[in-house]
């Protein structure tokens, strides 16, 4: 079995026209019961999945008690990150219970990472065109 997404044009000020490699992936959230969409940038550089703080109240996460906070470094410079042990996703009907880390900002694009979510698939990028899953 297999899942593609499109990749998704997006505009930048500097290089005009970019494609991206998204993914529709769900999370369940414990306080609404039920799972919630997330559009993801599928990301082969990063280290775990990463989330907006916004989407820790949606999921029903607080920050504070339940994840441990500590700081991270990467292309926009030191952040501080609150890392959530586990919670359930599903991308397509594939489900995982995964590591994910909430940015401490909320105009961050969610990143879908490697360390139990993506190296459990065979991912291929294809020209421009889309990203493909295979279990």
């Amino acid at each position: 079995m297999s899942l593609k997404f499109q990749f998704r044009k997006d505009n930048s000020a500097i290089l005009g026209a970019i494609y991206r490699p998204v993914a529709k992936v769900k999370f369940w959230s414990a306080i609404k019961n039920y799972w919630l969409e997330v559009w993801m940038i599928v990301d082969t550089g990063a280290d775990y999945t990463l989330l907006p703080r916004f989407l820790a109240n949606d999921l029903g996460v607080d920050l504070d008690k339940q994840c441990k906070m500590f700081s991270a470094s990467g292309i926009g410079g030191q952040e501080k990150v609150y890392l959530l042990k586990e919670i359930k996703v599903k991308l397509g009907k594939w489900e995982r219970n995964i590591p994910v880390g909430f940015l401490d900002k909320d105009q961050v694009p969610p990143l879908l990472g490697r360390h139990k979510f993506m190296e459990t698939f065979t991912t291929t990028f294809s020209k421009k065109q889309t990203v493909e899953f295979k279990s």
